[in-house]
């Protein structure tokens, strides 16, 4: 036996003779759905060795000396622009203005729709006299610094008519913008704590009066990756008739998302812990809305990956070819079905003599 002949009986795939080929209408019926189906798994496997997916991995924080970005998006459909401020305090209990920061206020009419908007260059981070940030206390309560309401000027007095003007209109204010603060845990709180307690008085005629409703548009602190929910986006939270103070307690968690092009994106992610204390008859507080942040020691990195190609190719073997197998069987079977019932029965043959 020759070389060529031996080599020609390892050829794993033998020719029949075109005498032996029939083609039959059942089998172009089932060569057709084998491809409909070849097709779809095809651009399926396609599509998952196209996606990308993520993998987590945990270490400890070393970041320093960088700021945390709180991004605020609120809507107060209940107090006017001119009453809200935004307080913020560290850990350290020390107050700065901080010059980056930028937050706007948007004047909302009843129908929410924005009809002026205005630049809070009073940013809290200063110190409101009389005010304790840290447990959320009443910053009116020393009555040694009493303002009787004849010395007021006349631009307190156009503000408190302009106030209970804009109540009447059913005023709201939308706040939003970025607070840059230090890596430590604190808080921010938005309510009436920038106004005199006599002002706040004449304005309201008592904290029970100020509604501190809000919607939470969006609360982020950095900017967002693939995946990502920020669970207090799209809060709303509406109070009728009552009033008290809301606290969100807040952990941090330092992330880094690494995309499959190697860019890497700091942000973070946090978990929320919500906490609502009505006002009671005796209570001497106003009404606010608290953000209690802290950070978590933790760094999550995230990183973007795709699947390898071979993996690919394995895949794409065993879908294909099995669907190949798997309608050459049902083609032989859907042969001998039609063959059994079209094939002419023998006649019996009538009695021998």
């Amino acid at each position: 036996m020759g070389l060529k002949q031996v080599i020609r009986n390892l050829d794993a795939f033998p020719r029949a003779e075109d005498h032996l080929l029939q083609k039959t209408p059942s089998g172009a019926l089932v060569s057709v759905i084998g491809i409909i189906i070849m097709a779809t798994l095809f651009l399926h496997e396609l599509s998952y060795y196209l996606t990308t997916y993520t993998s987590h991995r945990m270490s400890v924080d070393l970041t320093r000396g960088e700021t945390l970005p709180i991004h605020i998006n609120m809507t107060f459909p209940s107090l006017p622009c001119d009453v809200l401020s935004v307080d913020a305090i560290d850990m350290s209990g020390k107050h700065e203005v901080d010059l980056d920061t930028n937050i706007w206020k948007l004047r909302l009419n009843s129908h929410g729709h924005i009809i002026g908007t205005e630049y809070i260059s009073d940013l809290v981070e200063k110190e409101h006299e009389h005010h304790k940030h840290d447990d959320g206390k009443d910053h009116h309560e020393d009555s040694d610094q009493k303002i009787h309401l004849q010395n007021f000027d006349e631009s307190t007095e156009n503000m408190i008519k302009k106030v209970k003007q804009a109540l009447t209109n059913g005023e709201g204010c939308r706040v939003y913008g970025v607070l840059d603060v230090q890596r430590v845990a604190g808080n921010f709180h938005i309510s009436v704590h920038g106004l005199n307690i006599y002002v706040a008085q004449m304005i309201f005629g008592g904290s029970k009066h100020v509604n501190v409703s809000h919607v939470i548009h969006d609360l982020s602190f950095g900017p967002k990756y693939p995946g990502l929910h920020n669970p207090l986006d799209e809060t709303s939270r509406i109070l009728r008739d009552t009033s008290g103070t809301f606290k969100y307690y807040i952990k941090v968690v330092p992330t880094e998302y690494r995309y499959i092009s190697r860019e890497v994106l700091p942000t973070n992610q946090f978990s929320v812990t919500e906490y609502y204390s009505p006002l009671n008859e005796f209570d001497r507080t106003w009404p606010a809305v608290y953000f209690l942040y802290d950070l978590s020691p933790i760094t999550v990195t995230i990183n973007e990956e795709r699947r390898s190609f071979l993996h690919f190719i394995t895949r794409l073997c065993a879908v294909l070819g099995g669907t190949f197998a798997l309608t050459g069987m049902l083609d032989r079977w859907m042969y001998r079905f039609v063959e059994a019932l079209t094939k002419p029965k023998p006649k019996s043959k009538s009695g021998l003599r």
